[in-house]
């Protein structure tokens, strides 16, 4: 379960106004009233150690939106006595960032500590970054960041030396019926069904500030008979999927979508699939990653995968988006239902570590090229087999310079088209061995 959390206002939290919106005046007054961020906030958490002990150190808080990230940094400082100061990078600069050290500073000759909220700090650039460490370090300010992205991405690494990197975890169903129970406690009862009320948690996808903003809007207009999923649809916006095309999600979302896909599962693919292109991806991004899984994971144990995915590019383009998207779905499931094998993808970074280790090695004259008669003169081609005038169509000589013998790089699995492969070259290396 995840945090029942305060808004995102910059001053501590005090009693809200009347009129204030619904989730301010819900938002925890206390460390104790935040639900479902036990793991930080109980006792064996780090968060509730620091408190018991009456010391915080700086931290980043990473989590989806709506998780509690400024509700934990505003109860922190009150819990530790500490001065709250509170900065977002979306509307600072240099300048606000010096009038919050300069006043830390000043704090600190009175003998007072500053927790110094950043939100979003992630959106500071890496000069910016740098400018918080020397106040860290001196311990003019306890450092709190928030942010919604990867801070092993989007922080400088010397900042996150300085500070404990603490995940927060997204609302689940439990904490966002949570959530509703209070506001009824407020607000009275909401005009939902039993199933409405169902998918009114599932279409807030987390993130509890989101819910609390439709259940007050549910509020306002007064509705007199509950209204079924259907109706609730109607009158609300779903919340749009947390997915940005450069950011963590996106990767781990490509990530699930080929693992799947590795592992055999249509079923998961395609939901993969699905959440991205349904998140607003580039559908050709998609098409370049599906040719990527076809000849890494699935290679000659099916050669008809990348052609499929060649046709399944060339048919989106050709019919475009919603009509040419079902032409990526085949292609996933395809790939997703293949006999699997990595071979070619194995083989390639074998030969190309051997070709980087050994330079420059001539090829065995027999196969050289001789185009001039001193080339052949002095041994060019010499000895060469023609292999269509071999028996079988098969000379079995040397290809492989002097100096390298020759190298298992491609080794076909008993699976699929690859089968037939590998009797091959088990039949090859017998003629070989049997004509020396």
């Amino acid at each position: 379960m995840a945090d029942l959390f305060l808004d995102d206002s910059p001053q501590p939290a005090g009693e809200p106004a009347a009129d204030a919106p619904l989730a301010d005046r819900l938002r925890p007054r206390d460390l104790s009233e935040v639900i479902g961020q036990q793991h930080l906030t109980g006792p064996e958490g780090a968060i509730g150690r620091m408190v018991a002990a009456g010391r915080l150190s700086s931290m980043i808080l990473w989590g989806p939106p709506g998780t509690g990230k400024t509700s934990i940094a505003r109860l922190l400082a009150a819990a530790v006595g500490m001065r709250y100061e509170a900065v977002s990078a979306v509307f600072s600069g240099v300048a606000d960032l010096r009038k919050a050290f300069a006043a830390a500073e000043d704090a600190r000759k009175m003998g007072q500590r500053t927790l110094l909220f950043v939100d979003e700090i992630h959106r500071f650039n890496r000069a910016q970054q740098d400018g918080f460490l020397p106040f860290v370090e001196s311990g003019a300010v306890t450092l709190v960041g928030a942010t919604t992205e990867n801070p092993s991405f989007e922080l400088n690494a010397a900042l996150l030396s300085r500070a404990q990197v603490l995940i927060l975890h997204r609302l689940d169903a439990a904490a966002l019926e949570s959530l509703l129970l209070r506001a009824e406690e407020l607000e009275g009862p909401l005009p939902l069904t039993a199933d409405a009320r169902a998918a009114l948690v599932a279409s807030a996808d987390g993130d509890g500030r989101f819910l609390l903003n439709q259940a007050e809007t549910l509020y306002a207009a007064r509705i007199a008979e509950p209204l079924d999923p259907a109706g609730l649809g109607a009158f609300l916006q779903r919340r749009v999927a947390v997915y940005d095309k450069d950011r963590e999600g996106h990767y781990n979302l490509i990530s699930a979508l080929h693992k799947a896909v590795r592992g055999s599962d249509p079923q998961a693919a395609l939901y993969y699939l699905a959440r991205m292109l349904v998140a607003g991806e580039e559908p050709l991004f998609l098409a370049r990653r599906l040719v990527r899984m076809a000849v890494e994971d699935i290679g000659m144990a099916d050669p008809a995968a990348l052609t499929q995915c060649i046709a399944a590019k060339d048919a989106y383009q050709f019919l475009g988006s919603p009509e040419g998207e079902l032409a990526l779905v085949q292609a996933c499931l395809y790939l997703a239902t293949a006999p699997k094998s990595n071979a070619a993808y194995m083989a390639q970074k074998a030969a190309w570590k051997v070709a980087k280790d050994t330079g420059s090695l001539m090829p065995p004259m027999n196969i050289v090229n001789a185009p001039t008669k001193l080339m052949k003169d002095v041994g060019y081609g010499k000895g060469y087999t023609y292999d269509h005038d071999a028996a079988e169509g098969f000379s079995g000589d040397n290809y492989w310079p002097d100096d390298l013998p020759p190298q298992p790089f491609y080794q076909p699995v008993e699976r699929g088209f690859e089968r037939e492969v590998k009797k091959r070259l088990d039949y090859w290396d017998k003629l070989r061995r049997e004509r020396g």
